[in-house]
């Protein structure tokens, strides 16, 4: 699997400074600092390269400064984290650091100055060397030179992976994740309704430390301004556990399993309680409750409470249902009886005919698209099921419409249902007829029925479109007034081949690709679909 190597930006070591003077620039209510940037300092891009390496705060400019206030922050390249969680409700400030890159104590305290209130602050970090070590050197700092304010800074790490096994991340602890999205947004509504230092607090570490995440990457990422790297994953293979730095996972599939197999594996990993090493939460009646346990009405209350912020803009306020609710089955197309159906001359042979045509459409899928191997698989259902016969004509060519609108999708099944179902208004008021036995009536109908397909399309002969061959059909049978049904089927099939020459007027080869296809020799395949459905009935 190739690495994204090309990106939308004006220069990889202003991308952090760009992407947040755009968010603050759409919501007034924030405020930048990056008057107190760093200056230069060595961040190895790449062995023999060093771009500058910025520290920001993103805060909110109209906290309440009376309610605690949270803090969070860590490398970019996690967005919406973490500047995008800053808004009334959640975060009163964030600090940026440089892409994957920890900012320093020296800003980190700087956002700590910048949000303090009387009530105090709660930071809140993931779990990654780094930022842990910096934030808490801040935090310390701080202390020391505002010590009346020492116990006012709390500090909270989420670590909520349960990728990386208890053995192996012994010592270091589980990562941090998205997880730790659950915290902030809980942490600021008992914020916002005026809770205090220490209830924030005391709910925040517990949230931390009763919340579990996994996640499955399909590649590795890459930092806009590095060296070239290759991917470690196949193209059909993921990996389960992935860290957002890259860091290795739990494990790799091959190849790439469907959802629905995919997803309750990801559910074993977090709820299992027999699992030695990845057994980190009390699930299934495990839980040890005690007076410092919130309970769920007020977690799931905090969890639905407005916030004003870009990463956390909407919540459901009800519980999850067991099935989505589903749409009543709309109504099939009733037909409005006539005193008798028009009946097919040879039922039979109506019948065979349509059957070849379905046939050849899926025995040319190649050339045509799946799509219209699925309209001609349902075109034959509907024929078992004498849905479609030469006992009603009308009805038949109803159906087929229907088909087409139903399994074809796109531009080629509405042109094909509008076609048909023109063509049955153009057969309504005719006698009993055969196919191609009183060809004056299907010529009058054929030509009514491209006459309103014009309605809906601007494609007309020569535009590299199912439209080339239909109306070359149409107009050489109606020109012999339907005696030679032949004449106009080979008229079909060289309007066909011509669409390999003819330069794209409509349609999707307008738009993409339209000179490479004309020198490469490319039919049109709605073109020839509509070639092989002709060919297939006159045969």
């Amino acid at each position: 699997m190739s690495i994204q190597n090309k990106h939308f930006l004006n220069d990889p070591s202003s991308l952090v400074l760009d992407s947040l003077r755009g968010l603050c620039a759409i919501n007034p209510k924030l405020v930048l600092d990056e008057k107190n940037k760093s200056g230069f300092l060595p961040l190895e891009f790449s062995r023999n390269e060093s771009k500058r390496r910025l520290w920001l705060v993103v805060y909110l400019g109209t906290h309440d400064r009376s309610k605690v206030a949270l803090l969070c922050g860590g490398g970019s390249g996690h967005e919406p984290a973490h500047a995008g969680f800053v808004g009334e409700g959640i975060l009163t400030g964030a600090v940026c650091g440089s892409v994957f890159a920890s900012p320093n104590a020296s800003q980190v305290r700087r956002g700590i100055e910048l949000i303090e209130s009387e009530k105090g602050t709660v930071i809140i970090v993931k779990n990654y060397t780094g930022d842990v070590l910096n934030f808490g050197l801040a935090k310390e700092q701080y202390a020391s030179l505002h010590p009346e304010q020492a116990n006012q800074v709390k500090f909270v790490i989420v670590g909520d992976d349960v990728a990386v096994g208890k053995t192996q991340g012994s010592i270091v602890g589980r990562r941090g994740l998205a997880g730790t999205v659950l915290v902030y947004k809980i942490a600021g509504a008992l914020a916002s309704r005026g809770e205090s230092l220490e209830k924030v607090y005391n709910i925040a570490q517990w949230v931390a430390s009763n919340v579990a995440t996994i996640g499955v990457g399909l590649d590795h990422c890459h930092v806009p301004g590095t060296a070239k790297s290759s991917s470690h994953l196949q193209d059909s293979e993921i990996e389960i556990g992935m860290g957002i730095h890259n860091e290795s996972g739990n494990r790799r599939l091959h190849p790439n399993p469907p959802l629905n197999e995919l997803i309750p594996e990801l559910l074993d990993l977090l709820t299992s309680t027999t699992d030695p090493e990845r057994s980190f939460l009390p699930f299934q009646g495990q839980e040890k409750l005690d007076e410092t346990t919130p309970t769920q009405s007020l977690l799931l209350s905090l969890l639905d409470e407005q916030a004003d912020a870009p990463g956390w803009k909407w919540s459901s306020h009800v519980a999850p249902s067991a099935k989505p609710q589903l749409a009543k089955p709309a109504p099939q197309i009733i037909r409005r009886a006539f005193e008798a159906p028009l009946k097919a001359a040879d039922p039979a042979s109506f019948k065979a005919s349509i059957e070849r045509a379905c046939s050849a459409v899926i025995g040319a899928e190649p050339e045509i698209t799946r799509m219209d191997t699925i309209a001609g698989d349902a075109v034959l259902k509907k024929l078992s099921q004498n849905t479609i016969s030469g006992e009603d004509l009308v009805g038949s060519v109803i159906a087929i419409a229907q088909v087409a609108e139903e399994t074809m999708g796109g531009t080629s099944g509405a042109l094909y249902s509008i076609f048909f179902f023109a063509l049955a208004q153009g057969l309504q008021s005719q006698p009993n007829i055969g196919i191609f036995t009183k060809n004056t009536v299907w010529c009058n109908a054929l030509t009514y029925a491209l006459n309103q397909l014009y309605t809906y399309t601007r494609a007309r002969p020569p535009s590299r479109t199912l439209v080339d061959p239909l109306a070359a059909f149409i107009e050489a049978f109606a020109q012999n007034s339907g005696a030679d049904p032949v004449e106009a089927l080979n008229a079909a099939v060289s309007a066909a081949e011509r669409t390999r020459d003819i330069e794209a007027k409509a349609g999707r080869s307008a738009y993409v690709e339209g000179n490479r296809l004309k020198q490469e020799r490319v039919a049109d395949p709605g073109a020839w679909g509509v070639k092989t459905i002709l060919e297939s009935l006159l045969n």
